[in-house]
């Protein structure tokens, strides 16, 4: 069995999806920003923002926000951020965003709000983490990119496309050859649900 590639279906792996669904609770989400708010710099309070609207792994996150800073004092930010669609185009840097199993193709972000990340500093995840750690507050990131998912589609963004923003492409036969996207409609979709979210989130 071994040699043939042959294994036992897990039918745990179903089991523990439906657990998983309906264990999340992202009512807290926002006390839990509150309460970490003021031991974050205001460089590392963007970033947050970033991840938030962004739905980023805090890994890409990082790379995504001092990549956005580095070609900005460079000249070259147009390489990286669609200014027309509203979009940073993460697939045409693979080697910090195409991997085998974690990928990010693309994110929507304001103008605006590019152009507070250009003001800021680069940031680095390990201090953000010990200060935290430090000040006995938990690290709670990964909630982040579970509550924009779910924030986006239940405003109405189709789950295929919901997958897609997060880098998760569906090897259904609708999504591969049939589903169609207008860039720029969705862009203004999303920007306007990232607003509704930013309120949500952050306003405390």
């Amino acid at each position: 069995m071994h040699n043939a590639g042959l294994h036992w279906n897990n039918n745990d792996s179903a089991f523990k999806g439906f657990l998983s669904i309906f264990s999340k609770n992202h009512n807290d989400v926002p006390k839990y920003l509150e309460d970490i708010w003021t031991a974050l710099n205001w460089n590392e309070q963007i970033f947050v923002k970033f991840l938030a609207i962004t739905g980023l792994r805090a890994g890409e996150g990082i790379d995504s926000f001092n990549l956005i800073i580095e070609l900005n004092d460079k000249g070259r930010l147009g390489e990286y951020y669609n200014k027309e669609s509203c979009v940073l185009e993460h697939f045409k840097y693979k080697e910090l965003f195409l991997r085998k199993t974690k990928n990010t193709f693309i994110s929507f972000v304001s103008p605006q709000f590019i152009e507070e990340i250009c003001n800021a500093s680069p940031v680095n995840y390990n201090i953000i983490q010990c200060r935290l750690k430090r000040l006995n507050k938990s690290l709670r990131f990964k909630e982040l990119r579970s509550f924009n998912n779910t924030f986006i589609r239940k405003h109405n963004v189709l789950g295929e496309l919901v997958d897609i923003l997060a880098g998760r492409v569906p090897k259904s036969v609708f999504v591969r050859h049939y589903l169609g996207a207008d860039m720029d409609e969705l862009s203004k979709q999303v920007l306007m649900i990232q607003e509704s979210l930013v309120e949500v989130l952050f306003g405390f």
